[in-house]
């Protein structure tokens, strides 16, 4: 499709797949610069049909109720990122030679336009802590001076931020899987894979497909592929990646770092790798007390953020002021409130194992609250590696016998209450359990390692539900 200049799309024939977040903005874009775009789209519901309504005023053709049949003509494919690889219109695309482009793709292609002078990309990518990484990195790159935005899967539209008439110095971009799946040309500045684990399996076909769509966040990166030492995978697809000459792997880690890594020592976070003389020199960047909360996996988080700034060339003073001036969204490992001595605690963002795993080791003794859908899962190594921290559990959701399982196999001592009830009222017979279930000291934490759509809308909701239960405790 050329390089991306005006006079590449205008008469070109695109299709975009699937309205929503990231399929309108593209469709608009692709009709202010010429192409000749078609939406097709699965569904034919009300918000489908108003939001078809808004293209066509525009001039875009609109198909609902048809994903799957390519329109003749067609000389691009941009795919919303969700569908799926398998699907018969990208099955169509591919035997007629017709590239397909997700959204990330696109801007990535469009962030020259009109000889514009682009903004680098620092991306983020993994299983768990995209969302906050990429926020800490935002916060972090202001605190610097920069001119910067939280993009890609969350914040500002990526389209938006490499059109926009005010440019952009550096942008932190979260990438998901399937973001990175559809966009085979993007080459970053610095990114990280944070860490792997089974999900979206139902989507990529195996773990090995996973794992490489994330692995291409390093492809093309010019300073610096930044891994979890914890997490040897993750370490492999930085062997793996094909990088500009000079690109640096640098890893992170909670213990001490080896040169060419950050860590922390003292409680403090450190930098051995963009130092002078790192083999016997080290910067202090902040104080674990500057992350919140300064859970271990949230620590891991700030360091992977900071090597990504470091790598940008920021001042270790700005990672410390930017990690003191970060905010995390809610329903990420919030404390709610303390009732009689017990903290409850609301990680309804932990929607896998590997996330529930990572807010279970951040507290000694717990009565956790979980279940829900579980997307294929298995709980036998979550259990495993957290049973000596449970006083007790109390299950909910659709797929709760599976945890339920797990407990009896690997912490057969901990009392279990099992509520067989899916409705949102299911959150406050919850609470009230965990409440009689806990004593002075314990921590009640909703870190369900499930998805929540079985009760919720989406975990937010189920959040919110968790914290009204907690503030009616007293009533």
């Amino acid at each position: 499709m050329g390089s991306g200049q005006v006079t590449d799309w205008q008469g070109k024939h695109v299709t975009v797949a699937g309205l929503g977040v990231s399929g309108i903005p593209a469709a608009k874009v692709l009709h202010g610069l010429g192409a000749r775009v078609t939406v097709v789209n699965d569904g034919d519901d009300a918000r489908a049909r108003e939001q078809a309504a808004e293209l066509e005023a525009l001039g875009v053709t609109v198909r609902l109720g048809d994903g799957a049949t390519l329109p003749e003509g067609t000389e691009l494919v941009v795919t919303a990122p969700g569908w799926k690889p398998d699907k018969p219109l990208f099955t169509a695309a591919h035997e007629a030679g017709v590239p397909v482009w997700g959204d990330v793709e696109l801007a990535w292609r469009l962030r020259e336009l009109d000889g514009r002078e682009p903004a680098p990309w620092l991306c983020v990518t993994g299983t768990n802590g995209k969302t906050t990484t990429t926020q800490m990195l935002a916060s972090i790159l202001e605190a610097a001076g920069l001119r910067t935005a939280a993009v890609g899967n969350i914040g500002v539209s990526l389209l938006d931020a490499v059109l926009g008439e005010e440019p952009y110095d550096v942008l932190a971009v979260e990438l998901s899987s399937y973001q990175l799946h559809w966009a085979p040309s993007l080459r970053a500045h610095s990114a990280t894979v944070l860490n792997l684990a089974p999900d979206h399996l139902d989507w990529h076909g195996s773990m090995e497909a996973y794992a490489k769509d994330k692995g291409r966040v390093y492809e093309g990166n010019r300073v610096a592929c930044v891994y979890n030492v914890a997490d040897k995978a993750t370490e492999d697809l930085v062997r793996e990646a094909d990088v500009e000459e000079g690109c640096r792997a640098v890893g992170f880690t909670l213990g001490a770092p080896a040169p060419s890594q950050l860590g922390v020592v003292d409680g403090i976070l450190v930098d051995r790798a963009f130092v002078e003389n790192r083999q016997k020199n080290a910067q202090e960047l902040a104080e674990v007390s500057d992350v919140r909360p300064p859970a271990p996996h949230n620590i891991a988080n700030a360091l992977a953020a900071a090597a990504l700034a470091r790598a940008y060339g920021v001042p270790a003073k700005a990672v410390r002021d930017g990690l003191r001036a970060f905010t995390p969204d809610a329903h990420r490992i919030a404390h709610v409130a303390d009732v009689d001595g017990v903290a409850y605690v609301d990680d309804s963002k932990a929607t896998n194992t590997h996330a529930a795993q990572a807010s279970l080791a951040a507290y000694d003794s717990i009565v956790w609250i979980a279940g829900g859908l579980a997307k294929g899962a298995t709980f036998d190594e979550l259990v495993a590696a957290s049973a000596e921290r449970l006083r007790a559990v109390v299950l909910i959701g659709a797929d709760r016998a599976l945890i339920h399982e797990a407990l009896t196999r690997h912490a057969p001592q901990v009392p279990v209450v099992d509520l067989d009830r899916t409705d949102t009222g299911a959150m406050l017979a919850a609470v009230r359990e965990a409440r009689r279930l806990a004593v002075e000291g314990d921590t009640v934490l909703l870190a369900p390692a499930c998805a929540s759509m079985d009760m919720f809308v989406n975990y937010n909701q189920r959040g919110d539900a968790f914290a009204q239960a907690v503030s009616e405790l007293g009533a």
